[in-house]
């Protein structure tokens, strides 16, 4: 699994994700906050998936929100204990891994599209 953006991540997601992601990124960047300060991990993912799936604890409804994308909140040691990461990818992921406070790092989990992307966080 590459852990770079995906060239295949064309306009459909991008553009579906982009506008949820928009919605939700002040509460997924106090989450990676708070999973960082409490110490429960260094590397918070989130996934986004339009359904329910058992990957963390979910942090938006879509539902509620009228968005497509439901968020769990989950971070790197879960991915491996789920045999997502290989224990022989946790390097790779560690060093390609973009500054949290900058960056979310979703894992996109839909029929046709399964892959880790970064996305800057909006500036005030």
């Amino acid at each position: 699994m590459d852990y770079a953006n995906d060239p295949e991540l064309n306009g459909k997601y991008l553009g579906t994700i982009t506008k949820d992601f928009a919605t939700v990124s002040d509460t997924l960047l106090e989450a990676s906050s708070q999973v960082r300060k409490m110490e429960i991990s260094k590397y918070p993912i989130f996934v986004f998936a339009r359904q329910e799936v058992p990957l963390g604890s979910l942090l938006v409804n879509a539902d509620e929100l009228n968005l497509e994308w439901h968020v769990f909140a989950s971070f790197l040691e879960l991915f491996v204990q789920q045999g997502i990461v290989g224990t022989e990818g946790i390097e790779a992921f560690q060093s390609t891994y973009k500054d949290p406070d900058e960056y979310c790092c979703l894992f996109v989990l839909d029929k046709e599209f399964t892959n880790f992307v970064y996305i800057p966080y909006p500036e005030d």
